[in-house]
This record gives structure tokens, sequence and C-alpha cells, in this order.
């Protein structure tokens, strides 16, 4: 089990520093609004990566052939993204926001941390790609997988909390100007995530196989 544990460790770090929609936002949210509301949104994240866990684990190899099969899901999560992005970056700045101390506030972040994570159906083929290829090493132990994915939850986690305190420290340096350029960096970005997740979705099925890139990283 020690050992599952120093395998997980690492993977949990490098996970937490995967360029992506959410790495920026997570960012921008905890410069912009605080601590609480970083890990408010982290969590929303965090609980999408667990659905996706629980789903991989009970799927099987045939699910993970079906994604690469079913373009039409990238395309719509690479949309929601594309016009989310596009919205951002056009979006004027407004009076300063206060961002007071409610549930609701908190309640609405963890949604959106959540659904911007969910909404990447590459994401799920990535847990389920993992999960075909660490398995056999552990065995296919329910126990020690459970040891393995929840020391990886758990180091990302911990390690996202870190990025969160770093970036609050930036909240005083933040301008009305700096704030929306700032989200307009990340509009511009979400743009970018959003248009490579639908060039995926019309890529021909031999230059997009998950098959063949589970198998390589396997070896």
């Amino acid at each position: 089990m020690i050992d599952d544990i120093q395998a997980a460790i690492p993977l949990g770090f490098l996970l937490s520093f995967m360029i992506g929609p959410v790495f920026f936002v997570l960012l921008e949210t905890s410069a912009t609004k605080g601590f609480r509301a970083g890990v408010s949104f982290d969590v929303g994240v965090i609980i999408a990566d667990i659905v996706f866990l629980i789903i991989a684990y009970f799927s099987s190899f045939q699910l993970l052939e079906n994604l690469s099969n079913q373009p039409g899901l990238f395309v719509f999560g690479g949309m929601i993204l594309l016009v989310y992005g596009i919205v951002l970056f056009l979006k004027k700045a407004g009076k300063k926001a206060s961002f007071k101390a409610t549930k609701g506030n908190y309640l609405s972040l963890l949604v959106k941390g959540f659904l911007l994570n969910f909404i990447n159906i590459g994401v799920l083929a990535f847990w389920l790609g993992l999960i075909i290829v660490v398995g056999p090493s552990l065995d296919n132990n329910p126990n020690r997988i459970l040891v393995f994915f929840g020391t990886v939850i758990a180091v990302y986690f911990t390690t996202d909390l870190l990025k969160i305190i770093l970036a609050k420290q930036l909240k005083k340096y933040l301008t009305k100007e700096r704030v929306v350029l700032i989200k307009k960096g990340l509009g511009l970005i979400l743009v970018a995530c959003g248009i490579v997740l639908i060039i995926k979705g019309f890529l021909p099925k031999e230059e997009f196989n998950i098959k063949e890139g589970i198998e390589r990283i396997s070896e």
C-alpha cells in the first residue's frame, strides 16, 4: 500500500499543473475573489473528477473506444468553452465587484468548477485510459485502486490549495484595468481550448485513436 501511495504522489502533483481551462480559471478566481472562492471552485472541479473516476471504474474499455466514435461530444464541449470564452472576452468592465462571503456565491462557484470540468469529455477519456493502464499494475484490486486514485486526488487538491494561496497574494496588485485584462486573456485561453476540442471532434478516427495512445503510454 505504501508503494501505491508513493507512486500516486508524483502523478497527483503533475495533474495539478496540466494546462487547461480549469487551471487558468482557478488562478483567476483565486486572484480576483480570494482563497475561499478559489477553494469553492476547486471543490467543484474535484467532484467532477471523482464522478469521472467512478464512471471510468465501472465502465470498460469498450466505453473508451466509443468515445472516439462520438466526435459530437468533443464538439459540444468545445462549443460551450468557445462561447463562454467569447462572452468573457467581450464582457465590459463594470463596477468593482464586491464578493461577499455567502453560501450562494460559493455554491455557484462550486457548480461552475464542476461544469467547466465535466463538459470536457477528454477528462473522462483520460481517467478511463489511466485506469486501464494502471489497473493491471495494481492487480485490479479494488482496495489498491481506491488507495492509488484517492492519493492522486488528495495530492492534486493539496497542490491546488498552494496555487490558490499564491494566486491570492496577487489580489492586492489587481487594479480594475488589470482585472479586465486578466479576464480578456482568460477568455482567449478558453476560446483556444474550445477550438482544440472542436478540432478533435472533426479529426479522422485514425488521427485520434485512443487505444493506440494508451498503448504508447503503457510502453
